[in-house]
């Protein structure tokens, strides 16, 4: 498929690079973004200009070891047990299952 579609093979390419950086925090990341303005992905295009937008951010993220990620996983499973609750319950009966939800995990 890529050897008929340049443009497929052109963002294979680019994702996967993007993957790489983003995996191993190589941080060469202007490089990669020099490399999208090259090729004729608008879609690419748009997420390099985002990727600008938030430059201190993005440097953040490729440049520390810190992250979020246990902090927003427990915030998506306090959200999905309120979710299971439907409103009937209030914050004491919350507290009790995200509680004891914690225990057992």
């Amino acid at each position: 498929m890529c050897a008929l579609c340049p443009e497929l093979d052109a963002a294979t390419r680019l994702v996967r690079a993007f993957a790489e950086i983003v995996t191993t925090r190589s941080g060469h990341i202007k490089d990669w973004i020099t490399a999208v303005r090259a090729e004729d992905l608008p879609g690419l295009h748009t997420f390099a200009t985002g990727l600008e937008k938030d430059w201190d951010v993005v440097l953040q993220i490729l440049t520390t070891r810190w992250n979020c990620g246990p902090v927003e996983g427990r915030v998506s499973h306090i959200k999905m047990i309120k979710r299971q609750m439907f409103g009937r319950a209030r914050l004491p009966m919350l507290r009790k299952r995200v509680l004891l939800t914690a225990l057992a995990s």
